[in-house]
């Protein structure tokens, strides 16, 4: 009798493990990584999960913040021990190099043409490697040219540049005239990837359809030679070999340079940082080369191809970036939306405005450069390695070690050892 007892209660206990199972099952955790997003928009992000949650009862979501200097080894090493999070924020130049070990959901099978085509069509293209889409856009951010109207009447310029070559006269005149530098942009490796985009404007390929180098041509030569003129000539400090586009935005609330290329966001740490600048300041749209091109930033989300709740984790990142939200959150840390309708609304409401904050003109400056700009230089494997060859070498040719010739040769070559 003792013994069917025990029998039964361990059969009762089976059912209930089973159904406390079933029942977990029924309401999967999902784990979201963001990148230093928190404090400033912990209140946006508790919203929107909480509208998420509401709608599925049966999906609950984690979201973990992450610095943005750890984010890179952290998910490597998570994609590595195949515990990733389900639904992570990168940008497309570092997300493709984990696309080229198929890290990622491949969204081709989960998505329908109309979902994608919500998008901005450039900016979705930032996303795909080898014809397949690895990410979901997500915020965006264009570089604009703020200026200091004061420091250019002083050298009697009426306008800021609007391409290089305006930009290189303007270079001399204010030197000339102030004795101070126009701008300021870093040929450190690993840092801003402002000079290589600029060769991209100036009408340089940087590598072939076969992904060999592109840029010994004389259009590069060209691109080479314009940054060590300006640099020989003594038309940029000599910290562009040494220190990052940090820097770039001291000098600028220094006074200590004409122009700050930058995004729309950096108004705010202008007007408080240095409020006597931010007065006399105005915004302009990006410099560039004589193809008209764009350069814009897209910060996107990946889902890992290891997930267990695929199909959850591609629904909750579609409403981060659906239309409501993406205009939401651009509104909130002034920057843009990837989805072609609140591009559309944001510009709209901006143009509504009897008057504009300095920020706001900014914003509107960066978005009316959507419809033509474009990601300069897309996803591919080591890019970070290509940025560094070609940087390093343009670094010899503007110390004098090497002639223009020989560091565009250097740097296709070595580019070519890579295999």
């Amino acid at each position: 009798m003792r013994k069917g007892f025990r029998l039964l209660l361990w059969a009762l206990v089976g059912i209930l493990l089973s159904v406390a199972i079933a029942c977990g099952g029924n309401s999967p955790e999902l784990e979201f990584w963001t990148m230093q997003l928190q404090p400033k928009f912990t209140e946006y992000f508790n919203s929107a999960i909480a509208e998420f949650e509401a709608n599925h009862s049966e999906v609950e979501v984690r979201w973990i913040d992450v610095p943005w200097d750890a984010m890179e080894s952290k998910i490597l090493s998570a994609v590595s021990a195949k515990n990733a999070p389900d639904v992570v924020n990168l940008n497309p130049n570092f997300a493709s190099q984990l696309a080229t070990r198929k890290a990622w959901l491949d969204l081709e099978t989960k998505l329908t043409p109309n979902q994608k085509q919500d998008y901005l069509p450039k900016i979705w293209q930032a996303s795909t490697l080898d014809g397949k889409s690895f990410g979901i856009p997500w915020y965006l951010t264009t570089t604009i040219t703020i200026y200091n109207q004061e420091r250019l009447t002083e050298a009697g310029i009426e306008q800021p540049p609007a391409t290089y070559a305006e930009l290189a006269q303007v270079a001399r005149e204010v030197k000339e005239k102030t004795g101070k530098y126009a701008f300021f942009a870093t040929v450190v490796p690993g840092d801003s990837a402002e000079v290589l985009e600029s060769l991209v404007q100036m009408g340089v390929q940087l590598l072939d359809g076969e992904g060999n180098a592109g840029f010994n041509t004389p259009e590069g030569i060209a691109a080479f030679q314009y940054w060590v003129d300006l640099y020989q000539q003594e038309l940029l400090p000599k910290e562009v070999l040494t220190q990052g586009h940090r820097r770039a935005i001291e000098l600028y609330q220094a006074g200590e340079t004409a122009l700050l290329s930058s995004g729309a966001q950096f108004w705010q740490a202008i007007e408080t940082n240095a409020p006597d600048i931010a007065k006399v300041s105005a915004s302009a749209p990006q410099i560039t080369g004589k193809t008209g091109k764009k350069n814009v930033a897209v910060m996107n989300l990946v889902i890992p191809r290891d997930t267990d709740k695929a199909d959850a984790a591609v629904e909750f990142a579609l409403f981060v970036t659906n239309t409501p939200n993406q205009l939401a959150f651009a509104k909130e840390a002034s920057v843009l939306p990837s989805t072609q309708d609140a591009v559309a609304q944001l510009i709209e409401e901006l143009e509504a405005k009897e008057e504009t904050t300095a920020m706001e003109t900014a914003l509107k400056v960066s978005a009316e450069q959507l419809s033509s700009a474009e990601v300069l230089v897309p996803a591919m494997k080591n890019l970070d390695v290509l940025q560094k060859i070609i940087y390093e070498n343009l670094q010899g040719a503007m110390l004098g070690k090497k002639t223009v010739e020989q560091a565009v040769s250097d740097a296709a070559q070595e580019w070519g050892e890579m295999g």
